[in-house]
């Protein structure tokens, strides 16, 4: 069922987008001759087309779907009460398809009508099918474990973000009477000898050895692997108490043959605003430095604030690229610093240096971890709401719900009970957040557990039953691609406007086009030769190379592949979704080739629109003989949302379209940036005229919204210092201030994923 349901499911999509236009598969015609009519979308305010032609390929291919369009469209009041639950994977399915389908076939269904409930619907399949007991945490006990560990088996603790088994180790060493024959060494450049000249000793003695972040001294852990195998090959010469316990983050590198030899433990750090709050008083915040300053009021408060921003900044990490650009360890020891730099400040100083402690702690302990300048916007910005005087007082809100607040100058216990109370799950707006960022962070985890799935599931499947091979289904697929790929765009075909010199030099979008021109057909030229020699493959014509190994496993996974991927455009789209794309692009460029300059660009068709951007200026600079270091974008949101409504372009500056808002929405009646509606993830955002102005100035009352070329948002540096994903900012107008939005992770995306 995995295999073939899941595995068909990735391609049918894209078989069905290209071969019908997301239509169903087509049958034999009647003995009439008449066509069959084209299958409608019954629900295409809550189905997207790629669901819908998803759905549609599930119903061709898999014989209990059969007649589920249909049942749809008669029976739509249940249906959409169904679709519409906020618990989709908890409610019963309308009709007899609660009892027709199989639980894995409903999680297909699921994936058409709610996929970000995929995450939930999961857990509950696997205790259908296997049992509670795979679903609930289990609890650690070294004891446990010790029972089932020899001389020659190592304890290999697989380390994860805030969690440290090292205290857990210590305890059970002073239970079992080890404590002062328990050695650890922190392994790290040189230190490899040493911890084999400690192992050697340990196995004499029947002493305990714990290497901790194996993951550290990459060169030595082909020397760990033959540590390793003498303990089995010397057994009879090792004390029976002797134990070896190691640690790692996990890496590619770190010796199979240990793995499979030792006995892996992991554990994860509890998660969620409450428990990382309690564990901050736990581990770094105790009573005896909870009382440890003169002035206790102020100490208390701040402390709690701090505190509290710690958890906040390491918790904003599950929302993904809405929370930051870029995953940042933040973890106890920038806690610690932050709360000596406070305890030393409040101290020496008689009136708090509020400015001082920000910088400090934002800039320096917090923000020297921070790569990125957008994200470093959003560090200060939530510092700000804990840093404060208002802190001090009491009652002060952290969110507008009122349940997270400074709570009143009390001892360390009362703190505690305070934090008890607290919800297990904090809700997106302690974050500043909407609440449509839970659907964000259902959504990609829904994506990892299914790209985790894909990528274990092996590349054979179909042939019984009527079903196809994986050759046959990645053929079929190769062909449809290769007959679909665009012609090479030519200068031949070019309208004469295009190479027409002005004061004897060509325009310089002209020069931008020629670039894009040269990418794309690059790309072409690459996408259409492994498309032949994948085929060539399949048939045996010629040797299946690791590099088109790859490139069919990807094709059967609906993945684009890396021979691709390595010459394209950044993307997250499917390969199906990837390719219509593509298709969109080159007929852009080839419509401004062939019929000349557009009224209207479509910014996110491009390699490189920073290139565009930068060409626009350059155009700008020389009509008005200005320096081009001197100018910088303006931007007005036009009310027209369809480019055709654009029929000629601006006197100056150009018009561009095909952008989405990320954690907000464009208001067209109040011409500003506004909320998000529930269950609206992104919003498409009007025409905007970006308008060249000389020594330009933003208003303060705008928000500054960051343009990204994907919804991942992190890229790396360039020689800019700024990260290759990033695009520009964007001015938009705002009854708000702007952390209410730079909270909200509100960005501007040039494509989506799907």
């Amino acid at each position: 069922d995995w295999n073939d349901s899941y595995r068909g499911a990735s391609l049918i999509a894209y078989i069905h987008t290209v071969a019908v236009g997301a239509a169903a598969i087509e049958e034999e015609d009647d003995e009439d001759g008449e066509e069959e009519e084209e299958v409608k979308n019954p629900f295409p305010d809550l189905i997207t087309e790629k669901n819908f032609a998803l759905l549609q390929g599930i119903e061709a291919t898999i014989p209990e779907f059969k007649g589920i369009i249909g049942d749809m469209g008669e029976d739509s009041k249940s249906w959409t009460a169904y679709i519409s639950s906020g618990n989709t994977h908890q409610e019963k399915l309308p009709g007899e398809w609660g009892t027709k389908l199989s639980n894995f076939q409903q999680l297909l269904l699921l994936k058409v009508v709610s996929t970000e409930k995929l995450v939930f619907a999961f857990s509950d399949f696997v205790v259908k099918e296997m049992g509670k007991e795979y679903v609930e945490v289990q609890n650690i006990k070294l004891a446990d474990v010790y029972k089932d560990t020899d001389k020659t088996t190592p304890v290999i603790f697989v380390l994860s973000s805030g969690a440290d088994p090292t205290g857990m180790l210590l305890r059970f060493a002073k239970d079992m009477k080890f404590s002062n024959k328990l050695e650890m060494r922190s392994l790290g450049q040189g230190q490899g000898p040493i911890a084999e000249r400690l192992i050697k000793e340990a196995r004499k003695k029947g002493t305990w050895v714990c290497l901790q972040n194996c993951h550290l001294a990459k060169s030595w852990m082909p020397g760990l692997e033959k540590v390793i195998h003498s303990l089995s090959e010397e057994e009879d010469s090792i004390h029976d108490n002797f134990r070896l316990w190691l640690t790692s983050m996990p890496c590619d590198y770190f010796p199979v043959p240990v793995l499979q030899k030792g006995i892996k433990l992991t554990n994860e750090p509890p998660k969620g605003l409450r428990a990382n709050l309690l564990r901050s008083f736990a581990n770094v915040v105790n009573p005896e430095k909870y009382e440890n300053c003169t002035k206790k009021r102020e100490w208390k408060k701040m402390l709690f604030g701090l505190c509290f921003f710690h958890a906040t900044v390491q918790e904003r990490c599950k929302f993904g690229p809405l929370g930051w650009n870029i995953m940042y360890g933040f973890n106890d020891s920038d806690l610690e610093t932050s709360m000596q730099v406070l305890q030393m400040f409040l101290e020496e100083q008689k009136k708090i240096p509020f400015d001082a402690l920000t910088y400090v702690a934002g800039q320096i302990n917090y923000g020297g971890r921070v790569t990125d300048d957008w994200d470093r916007r959003c560090l200060m910005n939530i510092l700000s709401k804990f840093y404060t005087p208002d802190i001090l007082k009491d009652g002060y809100k952290f969110s507008d719900s009122g349940l997270y607040y400074s709570p009143t100058e009390g001892t360390y216990q009362e703190t505690i009970d305070y934090l008890q109370n607290l919800p297990l799950q904090a809700d997106p707006e302690i974050f500043g957040m909407h609440e449509n960022a839970n659907l964000s962070f259902q959504r990609r985890e829904t994506d990892r557990i299914l790209a985790t799935v894909l990528s274990i599931q092996p590349n054979v499947g179909g042939g019984g039953d009527g079903g196809k091979t994986s050759d046959e289904v990645v053929a079929e697929a190769a062909k449809m691609m290769e007959d679909k790929v665009p012609k090479l765009l030519n200068r031949k075909s070019a309208h004469p406007i295009i190479f027409k010199k002005k004061k004897g030099v060509l325009d310089s979008l002209t020069t931008v086009l020629l670039q894009e021109m040269d990418r794309f057909n690059r790309l072409l030229k690459r996408i259409r030769f492994t498309l032949e020699e994948v085929q060539k493959a399949i048939r045996g014509e010629v040797v299946m190379s690791a590099e088109l190994d790859r490139m069919f496993t990807s094709i059967l996974n609906n993945q684009v592949p890396k021979l691709w991927e390595d010459i394209a455009y950044p993307s997250l789209k499917p390969l199906s979704s990837w390719n219509e794309d593509l298709y969109l692009r080159i007929e852009f460029l080839r419509g401004w080739l062939t019929k000349g300059p557009p009224s209207s660009y479509w910014v996110p068709g491009f390699f490189y629109p920073q290139g565009f951007l930068t060409g626009t200026l350059q155009n700008f600079a020389r009509k008005y003989m200005v320096p081009i270091d001197s100018l910088n974008f303006s931007f007005k949101v036009l009310p027209q949302y369809n480019k055709d409504d654009i029929k000629e372009a601006p006197e100056d500056g150009v018009y561009v379209y095909g952008l989405f808002f990320d954690g907000a929405r464009w208001d067209p009646e109040a011409k500003c940036v506004e909320d998000s509606k529930l269950g609206e993830l992104y919003d498409t955002l009007p025409l905007i005229h970006f308008i060249p102005k000389e020594n330009y100035k933003r208003n303060p009352s705008d928000y500054e919204a960051p343009c990204y070329k994907t919804s991942v948002r992190a890229g790396t540096l360039s020689t800019t210092g700024q990260s290759t994903n990033f695009v520009l900012a964007i001015d938009l107008p705002s009854t708000r201030k702007s952390r209410y939005w730079v909270l909200k992770g509100a960005a501007i995306l040039c494509q989506l994923n799907d």
